[in-house]
């Protein structure tokens, strides 16, 4: 394999730091690890971790490391990686490729590196490093038990991949397990949203218009969160059932036309590219803050919007104003996700749950029956698990 990649080698210590408060708020993989280091049930067994290299997925990958692995990991976003912890990690002696600001081929070329670990299992956000391995590394895929999937998008790009018979691994379907959508996406989400949004504007959110366009699970996290900030929420979402569900949640749901012109605040959830795009500029109420939590960079159509200006300027960091024809509106983040692009992700508790279920996951691909090329649910005694090992680290208990 290459050396690993590292921008920023002096920074490691930083870095050491940072992966070191996680672990101090991740109890559950805490325990985990002291199970994995007795047990060592991935020795011999070679694994690569591609998901926002920061300190938390740091935390993962030692984990994984002190069950007897093999690790190699690389970001699965150029704006969440940061050098201070994948000089850390290379500095503790896993393989690391990795760059913040990395370009889409840079990104590509750091995830082709990480596979040629050839692992048999990969911990994956987005459905990157499955579309890698079967349009770039296909002969990676008979070592390869499976790929353990942590997002909404990820799992619908393995389903379509199913669906058109494409699908040639075992892929765990981690964001359908109730440990990871009830957690990571509702308050996760709903957290880490809000606290970018913060940051980059020191902007009041109570009394404020906040418009949530798309109301899946981290949808739900956004408005629930607004609400408690004490902003009027709205709902954009064409789905007539999850619409409903926004109503009876007690939103105010409405079509774009209507909602945008109020709005304050517009923020996108949908993993649909151009969510807000040319059409919707025209509606949106002069200074409206815009911001992205989805999955993929074009949810919000930074350059149509960037088009349809007259002037654009940097207003602080992370904001950006464009001049419309009604008057300023301003997009955080470049229309990245926000909460990574903005701040620091989803709070180190939350992730402490879903990549609890990614190592556990993991352990059932490994060390059991190899699983068949398709679709998988987390086995159930797994979720039961992490959701006791939560309780139990809260010191709560219930029977």
């Amino acid at each position: 394999m290459k050396p690993s990649l590292v921008a920023r080698p002096e920074l490691a210590r930083q870095g050491a730091q940072k992966i070191d408060w996680v672990r101090r708020h991740m109890p559950i993989l805490s325990r985990l690890e002291e199970e994995f280091s007795a047990d060592r049930p991935f020795a011999g067994k070679r694994v690569v971790v591609c998901v926002h290299l920061e300190a938390k997925t740091a935390n993962l990958a030692l984990v994984l490391r002190a069950g007897g692995a093999e690790v190699a990991v690389t970001g699965s976003n150029p704006d969440s990686t940061k050098d201070d912890v994948v000089a850390a990690l290379a500095d503790q002696g896993l393989k690391v490729y990795a760059r913040h600001g990395a370009s889409p081929q840079e990104m590509l070329d750091s995830m082709s590196d990480a596979l040629d670990l050839r692992p048999h299992a990969v911990v994956d956000d987005g459905g990157d490093l499955l579309e890698v391995l079967h349009d770039r590394r296909r002969e990676l895929l008979p070592e390869l038990a499976g790929v353990c999937e942590e997002t909404t998008t990820g799992v619908e790009r393995a389903r379509e991949r199913q669906a058109s018979g494409g699908l040639q691994t075992a892929v765990m379907l981690i964001n359908d397990a109730r440990c990871k959508y009830l957690f990571d996406n509702v308050h996760g989400t709903g957290q880490s949203v809000w606290d970018a949004v913060m940051r980059s504007t020191n902007l009041s959110i109570a009394g404020k218009s906040v418009c949530v366009m798309g109301f899946g699970w981290c949808g739900r996290g956004i408005a629930l969160r607004a609400a408690g900030l004490g902003a009027r929420v709205s709902v954009i979402e064409p789905d007539p059932i999850k619409a409903a569900d926004a109503l009876m949640t007690g939103y105010h749901v409405g079509s774009a036309a209507e909602l945008l012109a109020k709005a304050d605040f517009v923020v996108t959830a949908t993993g649909v590219a151009a969510t807000l795009s040319e059409p919707h500029f025209a509606h949106l109420k002069p200074g409206a803050i815009l911001a992205n939590a989805g999955h993929f960079w074009d949810e919000i159509d930074a350059s149509s919007l960037a088009a349809a200006g007259t002037e654009q300027r940097t207003m602080r960091e992370n904001v950006t104003g464009t001049r419309l024809p009604q008057g300023w509106v301003y997009l955080l983040g470049e229309g990245h996700i926000v909460n990574i692009a903005c701040a620091d992700g989803h709070p180190a508790e939350i992730m402490d749950t879903s990549f609890a279920l990614q190592a556990l996951s993991v352990h059932a691909l490994l060390t059991g029956p190899s699983p068949e090329p398709g679709l998988h649910p987390v086995p159930e005694s797994v979720d039961r698990r992490v959701a006791e090992l939560k309780l139990a680290a809260a010191g709560v208990t219930i029977a």
